[in-house]
């Protein structure tokens, strides 16, 4: 078969609209090889990444709560307008407990020929009456989904300001990547970077180590990353590579063993299974002006080496 997709190829891609047993709307890719991303339009948020053996490469607890408004405890929740508890706002903002609309019209996305030979779904975020009095800024979020033919997820963000003043936020994607066992994995791209250590009233470190290893509670913030990071599996012998723009900070998070206990929508053991690393962009703020957008790209690969 051809990298390109014959016709017969196309039309084994799908893109379906589901709902979850709580009535809300889900979005499901598939490419012609098999595999998928599901994509709930509460927070619109990603909830699966399946590769074509059907393999899930995202971590949801077996404690997730999946009723709006709680924001769900695994995949990618988007942390926004406010990362943490950094600002006024609830922790990680409000945009996680929305419920997103399916974007009808779409401004073309023009960079990276992002629907050529891909399955994606476009999702936009407008901020509701209630919203405008916690953070009175008016703003359209556009987000686009998408799965490519190798089997990639890519999420594209657009967040433009259509307030006739400017405001600053803050935003990570917060991904749960599924992993063997947190003990075998190491994280590299973050050795020399300075970080923010939340453990530690977010004073600022340097990365000593070549690689990043766990044997207890890790959170941090990395500052000004290049734009390749690798998360290594060893027990399950595969790689995933976090690809970004607009995202200079990356957040990797485990919350270990007493920090497991204290979370209602987390097992006591899952810390084991699971590893944030977050695309972000955290310590200086994104600003814009009345009219400006910006715009974030997420791309995340697997490769299995066994």
């Amino acid at each position: 078969m051809n990298r390109s997709g014959t016709a017969d190829q196309r039309a084994a891609t799908a893109v379906e609209v589901t709902k979850d047993r709580n009535g809300v709307d889900q979005v499901v890719l598939r490419n012609w090889r098999g595999a998928s991303a599901r994509v709930s339009l509460h927070g619109g948020q990603v909830l699966s990444w399946r590769t074509d053996q059907g393999e899930e490469l995202l971590f949801t607890s077996s404690k997730a709560i999946f009723k709006p408004p709680n924001p769900v405890r695994g995949g990618i929740p988007i942390c926004f307008p406010q990362f943490g508890n950094c600002g006024s706002l609830e922790q990680h903002g409000f945009a996680r407990k929305k419920i997103w609309a399916i974007d009808q019209n779409p401004p073309p996305f023009l960079q990276h020929n992002d629907s050529n030979d891909k399955v994606y779904t476009d999702l936009l975020l407008k901020p509701s009456e209630e919203d405008l009095k916690i953070w009175p800024h008016s703003f359209e979020f556009r987000l686009r989904v998408c799965l490519t033919v190798e089997g990639n997820l890519t999420m594209i963000s657009r967040i433009r300001n259509i307030n006739c003043k400017p405001f600053s936020f803050s935003i990570a994607f917060h991904t749960y990547f599924s992993i063997s066992d947190i003990s075998e994995v190491r994280v590299e791209g973050l050795e020399t970077l300075d970080y923010l250590d939340n453990l530690f009233q977010r004073e600022r470190f340097t990365e000593q180590g070549d690689a990043l290893t766990f044997e207890s509670e890790v959170d941090r913030v990395y500052l000004s990353s290049s734009d390749v990071i690798a998360v290594f599996d060893h027990e399950q012998k595969r790689t995933f590579t976090i690809r970004k723009e607009g995202l200079p900070d990356v957040v990797v998070w485990n919350p270990w063993e007493k920090k497991s206990k204290s979370m209602v929508d987390f097992g006591d053991e899952e810390y084991k299974q699971m590893l944030c690393v977050d695309g972000a962009a955290i310590e200086k703020q994104v600003t814009l002006k009345p009219g400006e957008e910006w715009t974030g790209r997420l791309e995340l690969s697997v490769v299995h080496s066994g």
